[in-house]
């Protein structure tokens, strides 16, 4: 079919996690036609614990305020229930302890981090994921849709996309939501590159959900129901409370000299191993008596995960054609900065304001042609987006090394640990969304003027958008 101006586009999201759902609700906010397509049977998330900083919250409320209400409904205060929240967070010394003085030498606070108002909030990832589905109408999802590949046809016709079922899809252009394991950033960029794959950060961590009235006797009210980081040699452990209190998300991180091994057909679909209490009891074998007593408290039986991200090899692009990538397909981060999806929901808006200003101009003139536009509006994206988040990257894995005393500029100081903390997470937080949107918009009318002609869009990108074609009628396929 051909890629006519109706003033609509036809949106493709792949991928119907946090990310892919929350870019599909602003999609519709802004009456962009959407269709998720999502390999599983069912929505579902991996992964215990999320949380979200007041600067994602406001993207949210950006992109659809309902987004902000879904949060709050499944959102956990960091503190007790009742009482006014905690807006710190909290970094301790888990390692160093007195045995004869053990109520004055262990877990000694190191430091305090103010995170603003209600500026660290839980939630069970699986929970956010049901209340979100509740804002998705029925008709804007397909379920089983394993994508394989897709064929691009030429400026003048839609991407047609295909999935492993044998049935197919047509989309004006194509959101990568997919995840770490994407197979969109395949397409993106190529199957034998590097950097279209994930790769070991030699750290794994160990995570568990544990019911909070066997946490609180052995721990206390106050460790229990608020955040704390347990700081250590090459090692860490975080929790807090999600599930309205009613759980404490656990995750201790170690090292892993090791290579995580992939030499299996499914490759790096096989992130985590089974583990044991044992195991992390190994890790934080003399470590002080709190950090201990919590891992007593984990199942016989837990998982491993191995960490992987894009730090190694990193993304030259965002974007090919009318096709791109957002959150963890674009760029796959270690879990220590705790941002990751937040950083990918700034990616939904910057989507959704380029789109709604692209549908803006093929409404206004059916002559301009809509994969002009398009791929106009993604080079946009591309410009603005990936510097913050290749960033994110890179300060993820470094703020660990800070957190396990290894960093070459902080050690085991911690008035210079905490400050680096600090700097990296001011970065991430007081974000200037303002100054995004009006980069965004800038930088799309620098390319569509709004007064400009239709002919004059159209003149000014056909070449580009010929050679564009003449690349990519072939199909463009993944690795199986």
């Amino acid at each position: 079919m051909a890629s006519q101006n109706t003033g609509k586009l036809q949106v493709a999201v792949v991928g119907g996690g946090i990310v892919g759902l929350i870019t599909a609700l602003g999609l519709l906010k802004r009456n962009i036609p959407v269709k998720i397509y999502e390999q599983a049977s069912s929505f579902r998330e991996i992964g215990a614990g999320v949380a979200f900083t007041a600067n994602a919250l406001q993207c949210m409320a950006l992109i659809d305020p309902v987004i902000v209400d879904a949060v709050n409904a499944v959102a956990t205060q960091n503190g007790q229930e009742g009482a006014p929240p905690n807006d710190y967070l909290r970094y301790h010394d888990g390692y160093h302890w007195d045995p004869n003085d053990i109520e004055g030498s262990d877990d000694k606070l190191l430091g305090l981090l103010y995170s603003g108002y209600k500026g660290f909030q839980g939630c069970h990832r699986a929970a956010l994921l049901d209340e979100l589905v509740k804002y998705v109408p029925s008709h804007a999802v397909e379920f089983r849709k394993r994508f394989t590949e897709c064929k691009d046809r030429g400026p003048n016709e839609k991407l047609l996309l295909h999935f492993s079922d044998g049935t197919s899809a047509e989309a004006d252009l194509i959101i990568g939501c997919d995840g770490i394991k994407s197979k969109i950033r395949q397409l993106v960029l190529g199957a034998e590159n590097p950097a279209s794959y994930p790769h070991f950060s030699h750290k794994v961590a160990y995570r568990a959900l544990i019911p909070m009235e066997q946490v609180e006797p052995v721990i206390g009210t106050f460790k229990a129901f608020n955040q704390h980081m347990h700081t250590g040699p090459r090692a860490h452990v975080l929790h807090f409370p999600v599930s309205s209190g009613r759980l404490l998300n656990f995750v201790a991180f170690a090292a892993e000299p090791a290579d995580w091994p992939l030499g299996d057909p499914n490759g790096v679909r096989n992130m985590t191993s089974p583990a044991t209490r044992g195991d992390v009891a190994a890790v934080f074998e003399g470590w002080g008596p709190t950090v201990t007593k919590i891992v007593g408290l984990l199942p016989e039986n837990i998982d491993k995960w191995a960490i992987f991200d894009t730090y190694d090899y990193p993304a030259s692009t965002f974007v090919r054609g009318r096709v791109c990538l957002a959150g963890d397909a674009a760029h796959a981060s270690a879990p220590h900065h705790g941002a990751g999806a937040g950083i990918g929901v700034e990616d939904a808006l910057a989507l959704c304001t380029l789109l709604e200003q692209a549908t803006t101009t093929l409404s206004r003139d059916p002559r301009v042609d809509a994969g002009v536009v398009v791929e106009g509006a993604l080079r946009v994206y591309d410009a603005v987006r990936p510097p913050r988040s290749r960033w994110l990257v890179q300060s993820s894995r470094e703020v660990c090394d800070v957190y396990e005393w290894v960093h070459p500029a902080t050690g085991e100081d911690w008035d210079k640990c905490l400050a680096e903390i600090t700097a990296r997470s001011h970065r991430l937080w007081y974000f200037d969304i303002d100054g995004m949107l009006k980069e965004l918009r800038d930088g799309y009318e620098g390319r569509f003027p709004p007064s400009a002609a239709a002919e004059g869009i159209v003149d000014a990108s056909k070449g580009k958008m010929e050679g564009v074609a003449m690349e990519n009628t072939m199909a463009i396929g993944v690795a199986t």
